[in-house]
């Protein structure tokens, strides 16, 4: 039978009698029962034997609807939560990710490190928070085939070292191939850098960190290198202005591939920038894909892994890092059991409250 609209939490007696005869035209010619009518008993006119027992079970049966949603409660709120802490990611094909990538290709492999979590999000080409999964920049470097990325790994791993960090946004905003002066103030990277970082804090959160991962492009040509530390240290000091964040967090990443041959000295330029609350996250020996140029998946995750554990010296504490692959991935485990003990629980209200009838 459909439960009643509302949670009785005591049964209240039926109104009177003489409150059905108002409401009912009696049959013609006919007296003044109403067959329809329970017979009262001969002691007590008013008394229904049945109602406080459907009253009673009635309210077991709400009992146990808001036992059960309770239960699931902290889920549900964290799937609807906005995201808390926002992390930017920008740079070239590196940071979009290209793990798994071979002649234009995904090999669609995701490791556990970078699977999808309820508290990771990401922004979309619309601007719109949706559950992140690799791979994070598919609607973001459009032109190129994008992979496995570090993004997922750091998240991850964050949540695991710190899950008060929960719920993260990402906003990817790489794009493959470009030099430091595409993304100078004015520029269309920029501008859409700036703009994807105010409509992911439309709905409250804080831009915790600029994940940077850029250059290669640059070692490329002699002019480029040399000018790389002056326009980079321009880029990061007009991005924190734009966002109004003078001390925003910035983790770079040194790069370490390509056939450019002024690597060394982009590397270097790297490696010398002197900012305030800025790191330098060096990829040199991570493995790579057979062009020589981009990570491969295993080395998006270990970068992933050592950006989380960068940013966690940026906050008061510094926790004992734990990486995801350390961690049992026992959520599928755990939902079973605390349903069965809450079911269980509720059956023995149930019960209890019937052998009081």
């Amino acid at each position: 039978p459909p439960l009643p609209s509302k949670v009785v939490l005591f049964p209240s007696p039926p109104p009177p009698l003489s409150s059905h005869f108002a409401k009912t035209n009696r049959p013609p010619g006919g007296s003044g029962v109403i067959s329809h009518l329970p017979a009262p008993t001969p002691t007590m006119p008013n008394y229904n034997p049945n109602h406080t027992q459907t009253k009673t079970i009635s309210s077991a049966s709400h009992l146990c609807l808001i036992l059960v949603s309770l239960h699931f409660l902290p889920t549900l709120a964290t799937l609807r939560s906005d995201p808390k802490s926002i992390f930017l990611l920008a740079g070239q094909s590196n940071m979009a990710g290209r793990g798994g990538v071979i002649n234009n290709r995904w090999d669609g492999v995701v490791p556990p490190q970078s699977y999808p979590n309820p508290s990771i999000f990401r922004l979309n080409a619309k601007l719109r928070w949706v559950e992140a999964g690799e791979p994070l920049h598919a609607d973001i470097d459009t032109n190129h085939t994008c992979g496995v990325g570090p993004g997922m790994s750091f998240a991850n791993t964050m949540l695991a070292n710190d899950p008060g960090l929960g719920p993260i946004g990402l906003v990817p905003c790489a794009v493959g191939g470009t030099s430091i002066s595409d993304w100078a103030r004015g520029g269309l990277l920029f501008r859409r850098l700036v703009r994807r970082a105010r409509a992911a804090l439309r709905d409250g959160g804080t831009i915790q960190a600029l994940i940077w991962y850029q250059g290669e492009r640059d070692a490329l040509f002699r002019e480029g290198a040399l000018e790389y530390q002056g326009r980079l240290e321009r880029f990061f000091s007009d991005m924190r202005a734009d966002l109004q964040s003078p001390m925003l967090p910035i983790i770079q990443v040194a790069i370490a591939s390509g056939e450019g041959p002024y690597i060394e000295t982009v590397r270097q330029a790297q490696l010398q920038i002197d900012l305030l609350n800025l790191k330098t996250i060096d990829a040199m020996g991570l493995p790579l894909e057979p062009d020589h140029l981009h990570l491969t998946t295993p080395a998006q995750v270990t970068l992933g892994e050592k950006l989380a554990y960068t940013f966690l010296q940026f906050l008061p504490k510094q926790p004992q890092v734990v990486l995801p692959s350390q961690v049992q991935r026992s959520t599928g485990d755990i939902l079973p059991t605390n349903l069965f003990s809450t079911c269980f629980t509720v059956f023995l209200l149930i019960t209890a409250l019937l052998k009081r009838l």
